[in-house]
């Protein structure tokens, strides 16, 4: 059956309303999906496809197809790395704080720890302030090629890459003005992060969440795309930085496999704070002040990795800890703490930044 005739017959069936829509199986998902992403299906009848899995609810089973068609357009590299840790944070974006994940990589790969983060420049449903910005606003290369973020990865002076979803899933990013004009999130907001586009020996996906439920469906997820092992973070804004006022939870997989949640209380390792993250500047917001974000985001995160004590270093601090502690590299969160301060009190990660 040619990609046409498959969607007209998925359609059919996803799209019958909300007690006669039936679910489709593992193969007949990915390859209709193969066929939005290689452009061989109007945007109609792609925007149809989606939003009624959407409001039927996706299975287990569409999301794994759904993942599989984009791994199979995907542009992966191993690289020469023994661990290396993907950090997934939203797509869409921050639209209400600012993103101190972005200056996690570095100081991940001053710690031994080779790091990506990966993301686009902008797309629904928040349309917020994303990794891209930020690393535009650094003065690096948003728009490198697959293989050039593994060489910055393998070079032990730099040690961690941004990757834009343009260069290593052209296929996914043509989708981002359709998505845009749907407006509501998609699977493709569930699955795009877990894509993890460079490979080491052992890959550690980072991910965070809001709702409940999606920790073991992350998992799964996780799992079938080939990673080794996942944390998932309740974070701000579903991001990777958990609240640093109060407690929080994480879980921690190898396969699908948990193995184990921990509490996390950021006064245990010497945080006290009296907010959950950092507010946007008064008078600033992502419609008309990305740039003035970036570049605020940017002057916050230098600091930080000078060494100047505030929020955002509290926050580099507090991932860092968890990001440690799973992949075993401290033995406990307050032994994370003391590593990630230590690391960021020499100064040396700022030279990481090129």
């Amino acid at each position: 059956m040619d990609s046409q005739a498959l969607m007209h017959s998925v359609i059919q069936r996803v799209a019958t309303g909300p007690d006669l829509s039936k679910n489709i199986d593992f193969e007949e998902a990915r390859d209709a999906m193969q066929g939005v992403l290689r452009g061989e299906i109007d945007d109609v009848q792609s925007a149809i496809f989606l939003i009624a899995l959407r409001m039927k609810r996706e299975t287990m089973e569409e999301n794994q197809g759904i993942l599989a068609a984009i791994l199979a357009q995907s542009d992966k590299q191993t690289v020469d790395v023994d661990d290396l840790v993907d950090l997934g944070d939203p797509y869409s974006g921050y639209n209400r704080s600012i993103p101190v994940s972005s200056f996690l990589p570095p100081v991940l790969a001053e710690l031994g720890l080779p790091s990506v983060i990966h993301g686009l420049d902008s797309v629904s449903p928040k349309f917020g302030l994303t990794h891209r910005h930020i690393n535009q606003a650094l003065g690096l290369d948003v728009d490198h090629s697959t293989a050039t973020a593994k060489a910055r990865i393998q070079d032990p002076s730099i040690g961690w890459s941004y990757i834009d979803q343009a260069s290593y899933c052209k296929g996914l990013h043509n989708l981002t003005s359709l998505r845009n004009r749907v407006i509501k999130r998609t699977v493709i907001n569930t699955v795009e992060t877990l894509i993890a586009p460079l490979r080491g020996r052992t890959t550690h996906a980072i991910l965070g969440y809001v709702h409940k439920p999606y920790p073991p469906i992350y998992a799964e997820l996780v799992n079938a795309a080939g990673v080794d092992s996942a944390l998932l973070v309740r974070g701000v804004e579903g991001g990777v930085i958990p609240s640093l006022r109060q407690k929080g939870l994480m879980i921690s997989y190898k396969g699908a496999e948990e193995q184990g949640r921990v509490d996390i209380d950021p006064s245990a390792i010497g945080i006290h704070q009296d907010t959950r993250a950092i507010a946007f500047p008064d008078g600033l917001d992502v419609h008309n002040n990305i740039t003035e974000l970036a570049q605020y985001t940017v002057k916050l995160g230098k600091a930080a990795l000078s060494g100047e004590k505030g929020v955002f270093y509290d926050g580099l601090v507090l991932a860092g800890s968890l990001v440690l502690w799973h992949t075993k590299k401290a033995k406990s969160l307050k032994d994370g703490a003391q590593m990630v301060r230590a690391a960021l009190d020499t100064g040396k990660v700022l030279k990481r930044l090129k």
